[in-house]
């Protein structure tokens, strides 16, 4: 088995975790804005949680867009500082703290690049979207997945307006991305990249990154904490039968198509907002109700009583949190096929796949006699692979490898419990 590509919850199934020496750990963040949810930033707070919580010291090194774009001229400096990849730099306050490794989640708008050749020590990436390799971050285009900018068509996301459907908001993004996924500075200069599913993992193999440097560390959500209570399971008349679908309502997530395939007489709610709503409202039947944007917690507080979660998008996500989140509330997941969803559903028996929209009818008939009987697989699924401590044991052996090369020490193999 290839060390550097070993799935971070085999490395601690069955045997008790080790100890490692605690760690300083500066994670940076360019965090989105608020009007549009992101199951991104979430993550990053709850790895914080997480890692503080395993005695590592942790400095969370953060710009906010919801406060920068207040500032005028705020656009065109973000437009500059993409494109040039000079601009708002966190290493003044990395120097400051003398962490011992530096993760960088996400630098898009507000941080620059340019820091990243003159921070000397060890440096980890968690790649959540496609961005290196695409100006939308989705890899999606025009209803079908896109793979024309990373394959060598690099002018095809300006040619289409792909960043928020203009080619003047897409042109920094691609002037940037102009040299290919594989040369972006980011993915250039970390020692170890974390993907969160096979799907992205390979994706990124295709385009060039190499394989030594990439890890798979899924992420993870609380089992019992307030995004997931342990006493919301209690299955209620009003939910006991429907379905739900939760997330942005866009074309990437694939809403409208599921809308206007599903069928009469079966109940589903649908959760989020988005520019599709609209749509979604003219094609809902009468068994679909929309309930528009909940919190977390409100969410968390729903989905134990839900027979099972729609997941129909058809772009190829990363891992999208809200399966993690049914999955440790025992819901299983109904997922179309050619999602990392869909893949994790079909490794680890959590629900099932759907084909396409000819395909639902007897995919939920069929699920709804199912699914019953996987709720509490699905929460051990979840425990497995999807916990707080399953991501620790991961991204420590990360962090490890990452300071060992930084160091110029050879990095220690991964060694599977299994």
């Amino acid at each position: 088995m290839d060390d550097t590509m070993i799935e971070a919850p085999l490395l601690h199934q069955g045997i008790p975790l080790k100890n490692p020496a605690a760690y300083r750990v500066a994670l940076v963040h360019s965090f989105y804005s608020s009007r549009r949810p992101s199951g991104e930033n979430a993550a990053v707070l709850d790895q914080a949680e997480a890692l503080r919580g395993a005695g590592h010291d942790v400095t969370l090194v953060a710009a906010h867009t919801d406060t920068l774009e207040t500032e005028r001229g705020y656009a065109l400096r973000a437009a500059v500082q993409v494109a040039t990849g000079r601009g708002r730099s966190p290493l003044a306050q990395l120097r400051r703290l003398g962490p011992d490794v530096v993760h960088v989640h996400n630098l898009f708008p507000n941080f620059a690049t340019d820091w990243l050749n003159r921070w000397p020590g060890a440096l980890v990436a968690t790649l959540h979207n496609y961005r290196p390799a695409c100006a939308s971050a989705t890899l999606f285009r025009e209803g079908t997945m896109c793979t024309a900018c990373p394959d060598g068509d690099r002018w095809a996301g300006l040619r289409h307006g792909c960043y928020r459907g203009g080619r003047s908001a897409t042109l920094p993004l691609a002037w940037a991305g102009r040299r290919g996924a594989a040369a972006h500075p980011l993915l250039r200069r970390a020692q170890r990249l974390v993907t969160l599913s096979e799907r992205s993992r390979d994706l990124y193999l295709r385009f060039g990154v190499p394989p030594e440097k990439l890890a798979l560390v899924p992420n993870f959500v609380h089992a019992g904490s307030p995004a997931c209570p342990e006493d919301s399971t209690t299955v209620t008349p009003e939910t006991a039968a429907r379905w739900v679908y939760v997330g942005r309502l866009s074309e990437e997530k694939g809403i409208l198509p599921l809308l206007r395939s599903w069928p009469e007489g079966e109940p589903l709610d649908v959760i989020g907002s988005g520019p599709l709503e609209p749509a979604c409202r003219h094609s809902a039947t009468g068994t679909v109700r929309l309930l528009g944007t909940l919190s977390r917690q409100e969410i968390a507080a729903r989905l134990p009583r839900y027979t099972g979660l729609v997941f129909p998008s058809i772009c190829p996500e990363g891992a999208p949190l809200v399966c993690q989140e049914a999955l440790a509330a025992g819901v299983p997941v109904l997922a179309l096929a050619g999602s990392a969803a869909a893949d994790s559903v079909r490794r680890d028996g959590t629900g099932a796949v759907y084909c396409d929209a000819g395909d639902l009818p007897q995919a939920l008939a069929t699920a709804r006699e199912r699914f019953p009987a996987l709720r509490e697989h699905c929460r051990r699924m979840h425990a497995e692979r999807y916990s707080a401590r399953s991501w620790t044991a991961g991204i420590q052996a990360v962090y490890a490898q990452a300071m060992a090369q930084a160091a110029g020490r050879p990095a220690a193999p991964l060694e599977p419990a299994c």
